[in-house]
């Protein structure tokens, strides 16, 4: 039987954990570390909440406006 907390790739154990998240702008690239997310044990795969998701929007919309080629930041929660 699987649980909310069993990985559907690979059957693993989602726990909570940190991830990076990047996102390819075009003209540029946008890292955001230290991500809260639960990741699998197992295979490393990674799920962010709904709430973090649209902090990282936020982060993700004010590197658009700064318009570098690399933005490296760490997570800020809201």
């Amino acid at each position: 039987m699987k649980t909310k907390n069993t990985c559907p790739i690979c059957g693993g154990t989602k726990t909570q954990g940190t991830t990076t998240f990047t996102a390819d702008l075009g003209f540029g690239v946008v890292v955001v570390r230290n991500v809260p997310a639960l990741v699998c044990d197992q295979c490393g795969a990674d799920w962010i909440a709904d709430e973090t998701a649209e902090r990282l929007e936020s982060t993700v919309n004010e590197a658009r406006q700064r318009h570098r080629q690399v933005d490296v930041t760490a997570y800020v929660p809201a």
